[in-house]
């Protein structure tokens, strides 16, 4: 498997909507620096640096940045129509970029899935053609039994799923039925450790993140899981640190997280 890290490592760094943000929050370029750092040759660049309000310059440099620096690039976005997702083609052919990610995720309820459906397999034989797959990830408004009868439906080799560990708690879902559900049709996975602990007042729990290979999540069991259903996807470390009282906190403690986290997962190389 393909190890790399991702914009939403470094979630606090990019900036979070609602709250304080960086001095100097992460740009794209940081991203591939960090990469290099820790030694990796992947990165995600996700809707949280929004590939596609980069300007044609910017885009340019990107690629040569990456390029130099021996970076292969994934791209992410949200939405589903069909415009959308072709102009995500585009960028990914510019780019280089054999994944594009994104979620069906609509702002006002459940998403219209005919609809997504639809617009999907418009472009599907466009992104095989091209060799870049979409992978769709999973995520609190779409059950696993949704998204894995959708791929099957589409059919198409190209079209898989982006596997996140934590996102379908929001659906009452745990990590090993979504393994169970989506595991054949992967193409991207999201490790995002995590731990549940009970409120102070005793009446309920939280979900919280932590780093790599501290929590709950079951790493070992996901990563044997997934090749014993003969898929290697490429694997990009996500976080869910906690806000820490201030930016410049939460930015180092996410920092340091992702020390802890990328160490971890050296092992798995």
């Amino acid at each position: 498997m393909r190890l790399g890290i991702g914009s939403w490592t470094y979630g606090w760094a990019t900036g979070v909507s609602g709250y304080p943000l960086p001095a100097n929050p992460l740009t794209s370029l940081d991203l591939i620096d960090r990469a290099v750092a820790h030694g990796f040759d992947l990165v995600q660049i996700a809707d949280n640096l929004p590939i596609h309000k980069l300007s044609s310059a910017e885009l340019v440099t990107l690629r040569d940045h990456a390029t130099r620096s021996g970076i292969s690039i994934e791209i992410g976005t949200v939405g589903f129509e069909r415009e959308h997702l072709q102009r995500y083609l585009h960028l990914a052919r510019f780019l280089g970029a054999r994944l594009v990610r994104t979620l069906i995720r609509t702002s006002d309820g459940k998403p219209n899935l005919p609809l997504a459906e639809k617009c999907i397999r418009s472009v599907a034989d466009e992104y095989r053609s091209a060799g870049v797959e979409l992978a769709i990830e999973n995520y609190e408004q779409l059950s696993c039994a949704e998204l894995a009868s959708l791929v099957k439906r589409i059919d198409n080799p190209f079209v898989g799923i982006c596997l996140d560990t934590v996102n379908s708690f929001g659906a009452l879902e745990t990590p090993r039925q979504v393994v169970a559900m989506l595991g054949p049709f992967v193409r991207n996975l999201h490790i995002k450790d995590f731990t549940i602990r009970r409120l102070p007042s005793k009446m309920g729990f939280e979900i919280i993140g932590c780093p790599a290979g501290e929590g709950n999540l079951e790493i070992d069991w996901v990563i044997s899981e997934l090749r014993r259903l003969g898929q290697n996807p490429s694997v990009i470390l996500e976080q869910w640190t906690p806000w820490a009282g201030c930016i410049a906190s939460t930015i180092a403690m996410e920092a340091a997280w992702a020390e802890r986290s990328i160490t971890y997962l050296q092992g798995y190389r």
